[in-house]
């Protein structure tokens, strides 16, 4: 085990400093590296290599529980315990977090729609109800928010919208982009909080012009938009390095890259049997035909 500590952190550390801590002779890990792997180690060996390539490719946004299915979906075999002590053992976790958080004014006279959605977030199929909701993450610059809205069939981001100001405009833009993507047929609910944003003359006409239903929240109570809550919890964790982006421009392309690129494409979703959501409408359209 000590000399296994010492091949993993030898890029870390010197040879010499690891053997005096540890309490070891330098000859003996030299002659432990010359021995031939056992099998098992062999096996630790190719883990470990292919464990550095998923962690590299999703820019080591992921957990042991969506590596050990990563690893399953390219033919191999191992247990979550020994992929999360190999990830453990060699530094291969999740890297630290920016800071996201969620902002609602909801201290209007504006008109409040009904909860038409009153927490059913399992749908049968895509484009029957969407929810939305606005963060905003922290530039040198000032902050930058963030719109996105969500089809609660698949988990997928339909649209989404970055400005420096939250003014209603960017609810309007991540709606309309989800609209042109989707063309949703009448009938479909889009659920949000209360912000004034959404209870806007010009959103609401939008909505009606595309005969769409609008649900909201209860005042003060975000699980009635809990899965909002929770790709916003999702994207904090996932969206790696610590405090401020050094610009606006830098956060935009980074946010659009965890979209766009990763999440809607790459992330593996436990919720969706480990699909991506793109896999998951695939699945879906295919199951119909």
């Amino acid at each position: 085990m000590k000399f296994r500590f010492m091949e993993d952190h030898q890029g870390a550390h010197s040879v010499g400093k690891m053997a005096r801590v540890l309490g070891i002779s330098r000859s003996g890990y030299y002659a432990w590296r010359c021995r031939p792997l056992s099998e098992r180690e062999q096996t630790r060996k190719r883990l470990k290599e292919e464990i550095s390539v998923i962690q590299d490719h999703v820019k080591y946004r992921y957990g042991s529980p969506r590596v050990t299915e990563e690893l399953r979906r390219r033919g191999y075999r191992a247990g979550h315990n020994r992929i999360a002590r190999i990830m453990r053992e060699s530094e291969l976790g999740r890297r630290p977090r920016k800071r996201f958080r969620s902002t609602t004014n909801s201290e209007h006279g504006l008109e409040i729609a009904e909860n038409l959605l009153n927490r059913k977030f399992n749908v049968g199929a895509a484009n029957k109800a969407w929810v939305s909701d606005i963060s905003y993450v922290t530039t040198s610059q000032g902050w930058l928010y963030l719109c996105v809205v969500i089809d609660l069939y698949s988990r997928k981001v339909v649209g989404w919208s970055m400005s420096s100001r939250m003014k209603a405009d960017l609810v309007l833009q991540a709606l309309m982009m989800g609209v042109m993507r989707r063309n949703p047929p009448a009938g479909l609910i889009f659920h949000s909080d209360r912000g004034s944003q959404y209870c806007s003359h010009d959103f609401k006409k939008l909505l009606e012009k595309n005969g769409i239903r609008q649900s909201m929240s209860r005042k003060g109570d975000c699980w009635d938009n809990a899965p909002c809550e929770s790709y916003f919890k999702t994207l904090k964790i996932e969206l790696c390095g610590g405090g401020a982006f050094p610009s606006r421009k830098e956060a935009t392309t980074a946010i659009f890259e965890y979209i766009e690129v990763f999440y809607n494409r790459v992330r593996l979703h436990s919720s969706l049997e480990y699909l991506t959501p793109t896999e998951y409408e695939e699945l879906g359209r295919r199951q119909i035909a």
